[in-house]
């Protein structure tokens, strides 16, 4: 058995790649020549931003260049992952107006980066999405954008205002850098929806929000607080906040405990880990529950350990990934009000305006389902929105699908569950075709597993 990568999805540490020129224009179609109103399209309200007309924007034809960022999508998906290419169209990146640095990417040293895409063949849509973990603006785009780019629609994408494994230290009070995540999302939404209409001479006739774990948050988040900016949205694994819990803070400190020895396979059912999970506990015992942690701990609650993780995460990969001693004994539903009223400002509710299909596998070790997707589904049920509501469970699913790889014959990628979630999504919303019913997506006996899904069977 080979040994897992370490790469938490959570607080990826990441690397630069090397920078070179733009690419040509590509070829045009027919009726329209590349890039065609390129000079009209302007995202507005940006600090600074920067066009570039390219043969092909998807990861194949990016690849090396400053339009991408290979290093920062490890671990997202599988190995034998089938993507399109060959898209030809217009990229803007820049970044709003933020006084936080942590974003190092085009050696701008500046958070609130995006990128927009925006594909010669148009089809109408808007796809928007966020960064998952803490990653930044490139990370899903051979998880997202890839697809949706060759299927014609528009893709935006941001790096939520702040990045890397100490982002707890933006802001001035506890929960401020997930909020700014908040506010970034829409901030993008609204500004690529007119970069698009310049573009193209007209609006986007349907704008979808979607994101993997933290930008799955962001979807339930936006769908529920500004769903008059969009027609639905698929949430993959997104992560569950709510001031009274569950949430990470209620999960992970039992996870800390077991690799402490102070916690048993008893403790970590009853915390919500899944039967059948306990041959990912030692990858995640090392990679991301002490990190995740203590970093969401620092963020919502600095004053429960101010010395760890301090000022600092770390500054080795050791030290990062390392717990802190006190976690194990952590009990968010002792700690003062004010945490919890912290925790509440970037709550969920369950009040969804628009569709949102929610997927998360059954073997997810960082965000056990029934402590997730399970509580949301009652959510939205308990505040009357069950029906725009589907979950579909993916069996032998985990929370990084580049774990597949180490685990072929016990773990299933999420990835083309979520691509033909997506396409259930859209004819839902602009077909009127309803989706199936809550269910458990099986894994097949036989066939490939790594691009073929299908939701609408079980």
């Amino acid at each position: 058995m080979r040994t897992p990568r370490t790469v938490p999805l959570l607080a990826t540490l990441l690397v630069a790649l090397a920078a070179s020129g733009p690419q040509s224009a590509g070829a045009a179609d027919g009726a329209a020549a590349p890039c065609a109103r390129q000079e009209h399209a302007r995202v507005p309200g940006t600090a600074f931003q920067q066009r570039a007309c390219l043969d092909d924007l998807t990861t194949s034809g990016l690849a090396g260049t400053p339009y991408t960022d290979l290093a920062d999508q490890a671990g997202l998906t599988a190995k034998g992952t089938l993507n399109p290419s060959g898209v030809p169209g217009l990229q803007i990146d820049g970044y709003f107006r933020d006084d936080s640095r942590t974003n190092t990417t085009h050696g701008w040293n500046h958070d609130s980066q995006f990128v927009i895409r925006l594909p010669d063949h148009w089809n109408g849509g808007l796809v928007v999405t966020a960064s998952p973990g803490n990653r930044k603006q490139y990370a899903t785009d051979t998880a997202i954008s890839d697809r949706v780019l060759a299927q014609g629609y528009a893709y935006a994408a941001t790096d939520k205002g702040n990045t890397g494994p100490d982002f707890y230290r933006d802001g001035t009070r506890p929960g401020d850098a997930v909020a700014e995540w908040n506010s970034r999302t829409t901030q993008l939404t609204r500004a690529a929806r007119k970069a698009v209409a310049a573009r193209y001479g007209k609006a986007p006739r349907h704008t979808y929000m979607t994101g993997i774990s933290n930008a799955g948050y962001l979807t339930r988040w936006q769908l529920e607080n500004h769903p008059e900016l969009y027609d639905g949205g698929v949430d993959w694994e997104g992560v569950l906040w709510t001031a009274n819990g569950p949430n990470l803070l209620t999960s992970l400190p039992t996870a800390v405990a077991l690799g402490q020895g102070r916690a048993d396979a008893d403790d970590m059912y009853a915390a919500g880990f899944a039967r059948g999970s306990e041959f990912l506990w030692p990858y995640h015992q090392k990679a991301y529950w002490g990190l995740t942690q203590k970093v969401y701990r620092a963020e919502f609650d600095p004053a429960y350990d101010p010395n760890c993780p301090g000022t600092s995460a770390g500054s080795t990969l050791d030290e990062m990934l390392a717990p802190c001693a006190s976690d194990a004994a952590y009990d968010y539903a002792a700690r003062p009000a004010s945490v919890h009223r912290a925790v509440e400002r970037v709550a969920l509710t369950g009040r969804i305006g628009r569709p949102l299909l929610t997927l998360q596998g059954d073997l997810d070790t960082l965000l056990p389902i029934a402590a997730d997707a399970d509580v949301y589904a009652r959510m939205t049920a308990a505040e009357g929105r069950g029906g725009l509501h589907r979950t579909y469970t993916v069996q032998d699913g985990t929370h990084t699908d580049g774990l597949y790889d180490t685990y072929p014959d016990r773990l299933r990628p999420i990835l083309p569950c979520y691509r033909d979630a997506f396409g259930v999504l859209t004819r839902w919303v602009e077909n009127g075709t309803q989706p199936p019913a809550d269910h458990t997506v099986e894994r097949p006996a036989d066939g490939d597993v790594i691009n073929s899904c299908s939701i609408r069977t079980s």
